[in-house]
């Protein structure tokens, strides 16, 4: 059996850093409803903190992506850690003095998620540049199941427990989890811009767009941030499979988010689920999600990416026929388990495709866009749940999801075919390496 190549010592520290930001991410994340409701009653004003949450990502996922094209990527996700230490920081010390109204919550939430596109976006875009071309698929696995185990199982009960302890606590607690993912990403070492300076010496930077040896030439000054946006969507329009994922992704959050925004009272009403009962959906979900995330790697391989993506959208199928017609609170864990695997498998091969296919100096735009058409599908699904349940009765959402997803799994059934899976695979040369220095220790 051949061994498999080590992701290097980079790439433990990129992973820590997304690892530790996650497990901040979730604490203020279970905080911050909790804040709110403790200073208004009021459903618009708790349910507005979502909608302030979720904007940024309509409005800056596409010019954030640019942003990453054009700067270092590492420098860029350093100025971004540390600016919300400071956010995050200044939130805590209002909250400890009893200063944080609803408008310094929300400016905040706005200010933090701004950051978070720049942040990811960029994170993905050194991703390639860190690992080995065949370990992509291992490294976004393991950066989906510590997201997974820190953000949606750790923090969730830890964030609740400090709340009650102090309000602060959570917030404090973020704003030490970014700097320390500030930490881990300066020791970081090369240069990761797209477009390198010429002035900068070779030796001393990692280009991600040049051959090896060669230093790429600068974008034309006068180009606008819309012109660089325009090619980054235009390039992925055409290509056929990344295309087609992205607008599945888009069409997908729709429904499930639609679906997942009435769950509470799906558990509550037909379940007959508490409070501790609903929870631990998510935690079932959560636990398939890192199962996913630990045997993704081996079971792509195993069972092809195009098979991974075939089972996986009649997963997402089974899912809302199981939520809308099944009574037992057992079955519909068992399919949301089901479900977290297919989450974290699909992720795994799109996020792996993604980087395999762009261009090193689009790494940014295109994931970016990726970011926008799900956040786009996100916030559409959240306003239609309530209305779709409303007008139809709780179970509608469901069945409109179930339809949607079989048509879906059947519309690009053939799209996904092993021939052109497997040349998607192959079709990007090998990106450039930054030689990581001998005496650190490799990671996994």
């Amino acid at each position: 059996m051949r061994k498999k190549e080590p992701l290097g010592a980079h790439f433990a520290k990129l992973w820590f850093a997304g690892t530790a930001s996650a497990l901040g991410v979730g604490l203020a994340a279970v905080a911050t409803p909790l804040l709110i409701a403790s200073r208004t009653s009021s459903p618009l004003v708790i349910s507005a903190a979502q909608a302030v949450a979720w904007l940024p990502w309509l409005l800056f996922a596409l010019p954030g992506g640019v942003l990453v094209d054009r700067v270092d990527r590492r420098k860029v996700m350093i100025a971004v850690d540390w600016a919300r230490v400071v956010l995050m920081g200044a939130l805590a010390f209002a909250i400890t003095v009893g200063h944080a109204d609803i408008a310094v919550i929300y400016a905040v939430l706005f200010l933090i998620n701004t950051g978070e596109i720049v942040f990811r976006t960029a994170s993905q875009a050194m991703i390639p540049a860190v690992v080995p071309r065949a370990g992509l698929e291992r490294a976004n696995g393991w950066l989906i199941g510590g997201v997974t185990i820190t953000q949606n199982m750790i923090a969730g009960p830890l964030g609740a427990f400090l709340f009650v302890a102090a309000a602060s606590i959570p917030f404090w607690a973020n704003s030490g989890t970014y700097a320390v993912s500030a930490v881990l990403i300066t020791m970081i070492a090369g240069s990761y811009r797209a477009t390198p300076k010429a002035s900068e010496p070779e030796s001393d930077s990692v280009s991600v767009s040049a051959e090896p040896g060669r230093v790429a030439p600068r974008p034309h000054p006068l180009r606008t941030v819309w012109a660089e946006m325009a090619e980054g969507f235009a390039w992925l329009l055409r290509q056929r499979i990344l295309r087609t994922m992205a607008v599945l992704i888009g069409l997908l959050n729709v429904t499930l988010t639609a679906a997942m925004a009435i769950l509470v009272l799906l558990a509550k009403d037909r379940l007959h689920l508490g409070s501790v009962g609903y929870g631990l959906l998510f935690t079932v979900m959560a636990a398939g999600s890192i199962l996913g995330s630990a045997v993704g790697d081996w079971l792509i391989k195993k069972v092809t990416a195009t098979w991974t993506i075939r089972v996986g959208l009649l997963i997402e199928a089974a899912l809302h026929l199981v939520l809308a017609t099944s009574l037992n609170s057992y079955v519909v864990g068992a399919f949301l388990f089901a479900f977290g695997v297919h989450g974290a498998l699909w992720s795994i091969v799109a996020n792996s495709l993604r980087q395999r296919l762009t261009p090193p100096d689009m790494y940014g735009r295109v994931a970016s866009t990726n970011l926008f058409i799900a956040a786009g599908g996100n916030c559409v699904g959240a306003l239609l749940g309530g209305v779709v349940a409303g007008k139809f009765g709780l179970t509608a959402p469901y069945w409109v999801a179930f339809v949607v997803a079989v048509l879906v799994a059947a519309g690009t059934w053939r799209i996904f075919n092993r021939a052109d899976v497997a040349e998607a695979y192959a079709a990007q040369p090998e990106t450039p390496q930054p030689e990581a220095p001998q005496a650190e220790p490799s990671f996994v």
